[in-house]
């Protein structure tokens, strides 16, 4: 049996790294959007990209948006976390906004594809790790229609790949289902499993 002592001096609320991940169009964006929205105190890492800018998108809040000789330089002096070529694209989450977050005691969300959580994990297996779902595979299809952001090509490019994502749940600690109209729902639930996480014993113990 652990002495008591001990126990209680680990006991009281720990920063926490939380992995938000899904499929393509599945709403992670949105779900964070919201996490902003109602003042939630998590530090959401904003993540590095060379893809375009999308109208409505603003540097800084929806991404960091670099050119791929900016993005080469910081991949070669390991200032991300983990990056990965997504779609053509390059996606990095920048190392020094997660420790300064955690440093200072507030707990942390990250945004990653399946990929990119799978490479966090083997780096820190003691993070929360969330998949975000569709209610139905048809539904996410739908999403991806209306969002209009990928040519034909790419469209059916990424319902593949979310297929086989489904296929990896197994990695994660929750799925949280992202259902249409139920915003809130899929925020709700995300809190509570930060709240639950917190009290967590024996502690999740993050390297960064």
């Amino acid at each position: 049996m652990p002495d008591a002592d001990r126990v209680l001096k680990q006991l009281g609320p720990q920063p926490l790294m939380m992995v938000l991940s899904g499929p393509s169009g599945v709403g992670k964006d949105a779900v964070l959007s919201r996490i902003r929205e109602l003042g939630y105190p998590q530090h959401i890492v904003v993540t590095a990209t060379t893809r375009a800018m999308r109208p409505m998108e603003t540097n800084g809040v929806d991404y960091i948006f670099l050119d791929q000789d900016a993005f080469d330089k910081k991949v070669t002096d390991h200032e991300f976390l983990e990056w990965a070529e997504v779609y053509g694209n390059f996606y990095g989450v920048p190392k020094d906004q997660v420790r300064e977050a955690i440093a200072s005691g507030q707990d942390v969300i990250i945004k990653a594809d399946v990929q990119g959580a799978a490479t966090i994990k083997k780096l820190n297996p003691h993070g929360v790790f969330v998949f975000l779902a569709p209610p139905s595979f048809d539904e996410l299809e739908q999403r991806l229609r209306i969002r209009k952001t990928e040519a034909q090509i790419d469209l059916d490019r990424r319902l593949e790949t979310a297929r086989d994502e489904m296929q990896q749940l197994p990695l994660f600690d929750y799925v949280v289902v992202n259902a249409d109209g139920a915003l809130d729902d899929a925020v709700a639930a995300l809190e509570s499993i930060i709240q639950a996480e917190r009290w967590r014993f024996p502690r999740r113990t993050l390297s960064l």
